[in-house]
């Protein structure tokens, strides 16, 4: 369906093969709509199916806050009823963000997100349902699903707007399937030093520090080296990161071949004072 779409809206289609359905479920507020098809783009999800909004469909005020995800209100589907909207489902999840006196199959968000992916793998297409703003999915709506999903927050204040309840689906599925690391260090076109060029590094230090007298109490002198070779050690230094430093113990190296270790004309430097305490 059309209607109030705007100019430069993101080039989104429907991945190939089954994906979940998000089925808004008598929504009140088009903003909503809106926001809701935004956090789906985000988590790769297409499909937007709309119950009985409040205020008809379609609506220009839900492309306006669909940041560029036109092309998902754009497909949107309406339905009279919960019922209709699922008919051609074979499996259907409902948001629950209290117990219903029901037998059921329940998942938290990551759970739900596996098995969508389990059953869309088979060709089987899954629908799931978002209640109203004020008060979620009734009792009747959570009749037609075989699986609930709840999100367990604080339980001192759980409460999430439509689009934030979609998101979490959204972004577990999403991760469901992720394949970068989750923990990288990003180098930006340097590489990690191996031990040998920091060893070098740290030989030349020491070198320098002696021969400015920073290390001249022989009894805490291996103390004062170690902790210098564990600050350096404890995460990964890049190359670039070593030439830098190189280039910084050569300047204070010809600086102090070229003025003595402080020149006279000048004050001592506010760290001498606090580096002297402490080599003592």
């Amino acid at each position: 369906m059309t209607g109030g779409r705007g100019e430069g809206g993101a080039v989104l289609t429907p991945a190939p093969g089954e994906s979940p359905i998000v089925v808004l479920v008598r929504p009140q507020m088009a903003m909503n709509i809106g926001t809701t098809a935004r956090a789906m783009a985000n988590g790769g999800l297409f499909h937007l199916r709309v119950v009985a909004p409040r205020d008809g469909w379609p609506q220009p005020n839900a492309y306006a806050a669909a940041s560029g995800a036109d092309a998902i209100l754009d497909a949107a589907q309406v339905f009279p009823d919960v019922p209709s909207a699922v008919a051609d489902c074979h499996r259907v999840m409902g948001t629950c963000p209290r117990p219903r006196f029901a037998i059921v199959q329940q998942r938290d968000a990551r759970a739900a997100a596996a098995d969508l992916r389990e059953i869309n793998g088979r060709g089987l297409r899954a629908a799931v349902l978002f209640g109203p703003e004020r008060a979620g999915l009734e009792a009747e709506d959570l009749s037609h699903c075989d699986t609930l999903v709840r999100y367990p927050l604080n339980p001192q204040h759980c409460s999430l707007n439509l689009a934030q309840a979609v998101m979490i689906l959204a972004y577990e599925w999403w991760m469901a399937a992720e394949t970068t690391a989750p923990r990288q260090f990003l180098t930006n076109g340097t590489t990690v030093a191996t031990k040998g060029a920091l060893e070098n590094f740290l030989g030349r230090l020491v070198a320098e520090l002696d021969a400015a007298g920073f290390l001249h109490n022989p009894p805490k002198r291996p103390g004062m080296v170690r902790n210098l070779r564990h600050w350096f050690q404890r995460g990964e230094v890049t190359e670039q990161e070593l030439r830098t430093l190189h280039g910084v113990v050569t300047e204070l190296s010809t600086g102090r071949m070229q003025r003595g270790r402080f020149p006279a004309q000048d004050p001592l430097p506010p760290w001498h004072e606090a580096a002297e305490k402490d080599s003592a």
